[in-house]
């Protein structure tokens, strides 16, 4: 679980709600969220495919859920496995890819057991990996789309309430709801465009590159196996790959 992604928001929304104190029932209007929410969901899906802003909502929920594993980390598992098909054989790591939680690696070794030719595998993992960037793209597209159009649906809110305000002047009773309205769907839609839709999407963009370096890690580990490379050599090529700050070290 990414607890940077959760904490933080858990942390911003308790903030708000600390501020609102005892009020919270004054700041709950089913009218208004019908607006602020329905209308963004609706009106992002007038730009998008249904199934794309369908799709965005799980990886909403993989953002806030799944942590990215350490680069280094994965970087130096891979030189481990490395080294012990380079001494013994790639046979000899069947039952380590078999405990690989990780699809696409497992996949890419799974391959190269078979004795695919490492072309055919680079190929298919780098398709994967630009298939996988593609959707995440088009899913940051629609988190970005949401965020803008959140404050524009409070702002018609807001007219409404107006509107509405405006046409009940001769009855009191009926000014308050009103303005309710026209409030509470501004602070709505600010709400869910700068503390939901828009970190999410910056989350998901951070997320997408660090996947992205850790596929490429990947990829460079399974070609390196299935062409007997030094495992020296593929350190080199992994801390090509990796931050300075993270570059590593097992053969001192």
């Amino acid at each position: 679980m990414d607890i940077a992604t959760l904490l933080g928001l858990l942390l911003g929304f308790g903030f708000v709600a600390g501020g609102i104190g005892s009020n919270m029932a004054s700041f709950i209007d089913p009218p208004s969220i019908l607006i602020v929410v329905g209308g963004t969901f609706a009106i992002t899906t007038v730009g998008f495919k249904l199934g794309d802003v369908i799709k965005a909502q799980g990886l909403m929920l993989k953002t806030i859920l799944f942590k990215i594993p350490e680069a280094d980390e994965e970087a130096k598992k891979m030189i481990e496995l490395a080294q012990k098909a380079r001494a013994n054989g790639i046979l000899a790591i069947q039952g380590d890819i078999d405990q690989i939680p990780n699809e696409f690696l497992k996949q890419a070794f799974g391959l190269a057991v078979d004795g695919t030719n490492p072309e055919v595998i680079e190929m298919i993992m780098k398709s994967d990996t630009a298939n996988m960037q593609a959707r995440h793209m088009n899913s940051t597209q629609v988190l970005k789309k949401s965020a803008e159009v959140a404050p524009a649906m409070g702002l018609v809110g807001t007219l409404i309430g107006l509107v509405i305000m405006l046409g009940s002047l001769d009855d009191p009773s009926a000014i308050g709801p009103a303005m309710a309205i026209a409030l509470l769907t501004t602070m709505y839609g600010a709400i869910m465009a700068n503390m939901f839709f828009n970190p999410l999407a910056t989350k998901l963009e951070l997320n997408s590159s660090l996947e992205v370096q850790i596929r490429k890690i990947y990829t460079a580990s399974v070609l390196s196996v299935v062409r007997q490379e030094n495992p020296r050599q593929l350190e080199l090529v992994l801390n090509t790959i990796l931050p300075p700050s993270k570059r590593i070290s097992m053969f001192d």
